[in-house]
């Protein structure tokens, strides 16, 4: 029976096999690939083009292609704010940079294309829907109760008793037998 070590020294020689074999099957596999970009005529380039958004296999693939050649990242929002100092962009989405987020006047940092865009003027629709709604529902309120006023007055009138009061059946009451509580039935209507 062989000892522990000599299992351990087996190991690590099957798995220095292993890996030599992988690499092996890898590097044919990358022949491949490379002999049939060059029999079409493609590089990276055109890869990179045309992969689909978020359905990137690996995570290192997603990473380079948001990354520019210059090492900007590039995300969905163009940049509005960069940071003289590094060159490091940001939307103004999204969580803010350490760079800016105890800033308190960020205009500083705005990029030229972005500060012809007026940020107070984005709030103002937003404002206005808001003060919209509002009206709406006080004119909902107000009809409401004045619908519900004029039903009982023309009730009264009419004499018929308003159509909120409706009948109700009398509450059951408790019958005591032999010391237990018993519901009795409701008296019909």
């Amino acid at each position: 029976m062989a000892s522990l070590d000599q299992l351990y020294q087996r190991i690590a020689l099957l798995q220095k096999q292993a890996e030599a074999i992988v690499a092996k099957k890898a590097q044919s596999v990358l022949d491949d690939i490379r002999a049939t970009m060059e029999r079409h005529g493609l590089t990276t380039a055109d890869i990179e083009a045309h992969e689909t958004k978020g359905k990137a296999t690996r995570k290192t693939a997603s990473k380079k292609t948001r990354v520019a050649a210059k090492g900007k990242v590039q995300g969905k929002l163009p940049p509005k704010y960069m940071n003289p100092k590094t060159g490091e962009t940001w939307s103004g989405h999204a969580r803010p940079p350490a760079w800016i987020k105890d800033v308190k006047d960020r205009t500083k940092f705005l990029i030229d294309g972005a500060a012809g865009q007026a940020v107070p003027s984005a709030k103002k629709p937003a404002a206005k829907k808001a003060a919209a709604k509002k009206t709406q529902a006080a004119s909902r309120k107000t009809a409401a109760k004045k619908s519900a006023t004029g039903v009982k007055a023309a009730a009264k009138r009419k004499g018929v008793a308003s159509t909120k009061t409706a009948t109700r059946r009398p509450r059951a009451k408790p019958v005591v037998v032999d010391g237990a509580a018993e519901q009795a039935p409701a008296a019909a209507a």
